[in-house]
Order: structure tokens, then C-alpha cells, then sequence
């Protein structure tokens, strides 16, 4: 069965001065290029959801997608909208979603989120944008981003029936990194982990 992988890299970085997070670095290194070495061997084809210059990932030869003009200001899930219709067209059954700023991502990620749909907890906290998703749930996404909402991805993961599954470990591997304090955080755990 073909497994697909979508980057969520759409965020503004507001908290950290509106700065694309992708780029970011830990041990000198761009947060997708960690991302992409920990889940590039569990999934067989990867894309990166963004707006804006595709050109700014052209070191990594992947798909970039936009978010669906329909969808223009829904939030993440425009991304998966967008992620869910190219898995379709790759032939994947299922879609795994990650932010860009989730560097530690484990190496078991697609195995234990497996079967779709499933949803990433560590310590009883949801991370609603680390999941996997079946690409049959598309249509129903569909119709609920054609319904005016808050368009929140925890309404979306009840929608599937997404099982919670717990990662158990010393620290949250889906740290995001939405604040300087957050990336102080997981440079110190980079630092630790070399």
C-alpha cells in the first residue's frame, strides 16, 4: 500500500517575527532537511504544502503545493485539501501530515499511526496536524470546508474518526516550534541528541 507524506510549511512564523520556519536551524542544519532524513525512509512519496515562491524549496526536489484557491484562508486544512488530492493522483491510500517545525518526529511515525485514520498525543496533549489520513476521507473534507466553520483540524480528525495514539518518551517529540523560547527549547534537545 502506498503511503504519502504532505510537510505543512504554510505557517507565517508570526511569533517569530514572520519568519519561514522551514529555514529555521538546529545544529546548523534547515528544520525540513531534519524533517525530511526522519520521514523520507517511513513513506513513499513526499510533499511540501506552501504558499507563496516554490522556488524557495528548490534544493529539495519535491512537489509544492498551494493552498486550493477554493479553500483561500482556511488554515492548515486548505493544506491537507490540497495534500489529499495529489496523493489521490500518486496512488496513495493514505496521506501522514506533519508541520515543517516538528523536527524530532519519530522514526516509528507511519508504523504506529497505522492503520489510517489516526491522530499523534504525547502526554495526553493532541497534535492534531501530525496524522494520517485515508485518501478516501477527501470528499468529506470537501464538503466540510464548502460549509462556513472555524475550520479547525481537531473537527476534521473527529469527522474520520482519527484513533489517538500515545508516544510515549523523555520529552514531546511533535515539539513545534512557534516561539523563540520554543526554539531555544529544541536546540537544547538537538544539542543533547548529537
Amino acid at each position: 500500500m502506498t503511503i504519502a507524506a504532505l510537510i505543512l510549511a504554510g505557517g507565517q512564523g508570526s511569533r517569530l517575527g514572520y519568519v519561514d520556519k522551514a529555514f529555521l536551524t538546529l545544529n546548523d542544519r534547515p528544520l525540513i532537511a531534519l524533517l525530511l532524513e526522519r520521514l523520507a525512509p517511513q513513506v513513499d512519496t513526499i510533499a511540501i504544502s506552501a504558499n507563496g515562491d516554490a522556488a524557495r524549496f528548490a534544493a529539495w526536489p519535491l512537489p509544492v503545493l498551494p493552498d486550493p484557491p477554493e479553500h483561500a484562508r482556511k488554515g492548515p486544512l486548505a493544506g491537507l485539501a490540497a495534500g489529499l488530492a495529489w496523493a489521490d493522483q500518486s496512488g496513495a491510500a493514505t496521506l501522514l501530515t506533519i508541520p515543517v517545525d516538528t523536527p524530532f518526529a519519530p522514526l516509528n511515525l507511519r508504523a504506529a499511526l497505522s492503520p489510517a485514520p489516526a491522530v499523534a498525543c504525547h502526554g495526553g496533549r493532541q497534535h492534531h496536524l501530525v496524522a494520517h489520513w485515508p485518501v478516501a476521507f477527501r470528499p468529506a473534507l470537501e464538503q466540510f470546508l464548502s460549509v462556513p466553520s472555524p475550520y479547525r483540524v481537531r473537527d476534521a480528525l473527529d469527522l474520520c474518526a482519527a484513533r489517538p495514539v500515545d508516544f510515549p518518551g523523555p520529552f514531546d517529540p511533535f515539539l513545534n516550534i512557534n516561539t523563540p523560547a520554543d526554539l531555544a527549547a529544541a536546540r537544547a534537545i538537538a544539542k543533547q541528541a548529537k
